[in-house]
């Protein structure tokens, strides 16, 4: 096999682009499938939009997808801190998901519900934790046979983050119940917001503070309160659409 010389450039043509739940960074799920709510698409773009190019893929429960943290600084460091260790302990950014990559480039792994051929490509994903807008680069079927390794080690990461309890405000359950998609929103911002989206360095002495997180057409206002045990809970003052800012 050839190498490339040190110091060679490779270019990457985005194949299309994902139209999701989340508008923005802030609040995305850390992982795929934690927020099964999550609704989104990958359309393809032409010429990758040809229907053949996706012929046997619904056969598939699941699909790798490479894209481009488009919205991470080019700029890379060695170092990262990751919010499972609480933002304060670093570790080479090879040993992490950190955004801040040297080539900026992700991968995730997420359920394939249906595929649409009628214009073009796209296809419908599940739990998706991406950022509506993000460039896709490429796509494979998942094969659990070759790529599941239940045994395998996690290092500082071993199991699934546990889930903060979320409330509602009467306020923010009648925004919901006047929407048609009301039910699936309630259970999506229960799931983004269990995993806790707060900045890890903003997660003590904070309860006051209010956040905001946008989630398909609303913006979400959140802030923690804390019970008398100490067990952090999420509380939704407001959900409001962006057209009522």
């Amino acid at each position: 096999m050839e190498h490339a010389p040190h110091g060679e450039y490779f270019s990457i043509t985005p194949i299309g682009h994902i139209q999701s739940d989340y508008p923005d960074k802030f609040g995305v799920p850390r992982q795929p499938g934690l927020a099964p709510a999550a609704d989104a698409s990958l359309v393809l773009t032409p010429p990758f939009d040809d229907p053949l190019a996706v012929r046997g893929l619904d056969e598939f429960s699941h699909i790798w997808v490479s894209f481009i943290f488009h919205q991470s600084p080019t700029r890379w460091t060695p170092l990262v801190r990751p919010p499972r260790l609480g933002g304060n302990r670093k570790v080479g950014v090879f040993a992490s998901r950190s955004t801040h990559r040297p080539n900026r480039l992700g991968l995730s792994l997420i359920a394939l519900t249906g595929i649409d051929t009628s214009n073009g490509v796209r296809l419908q994903l599940e739990g998706c934790d991406l950022v509506s807008g993000t460039p896709v680069v490429d796509i494979k079927p998942y094969l659990p046979w070759a790529e599941a390794r239940p045994e395998a080690k996690a290092g500082f990461a071993p199991n699934a983050p546990d889930l903060l309890a979320v409330t509602f405000s009467q306020a923010a359950q009648a925004s919901l119940a006047a929407r048609a998609d009301g039910a699936s929103l309630y259970a999506l911002i229960e799931q983004v917001l269990g995993q806790d989206p707060r900045p890890a360095y903003q997660r003590e002495g904070h309860s006051e503070r209010l956040y905001g997180v946008r989630l398909r057409d609303v913006d979400v206002k959140f802030r923690s309160t804390t019970v008398g045990n100490g067990q952090v809970t999420l509380h939704v003052d407001k959900i409001a659409t962006f057209s009522d800012q």
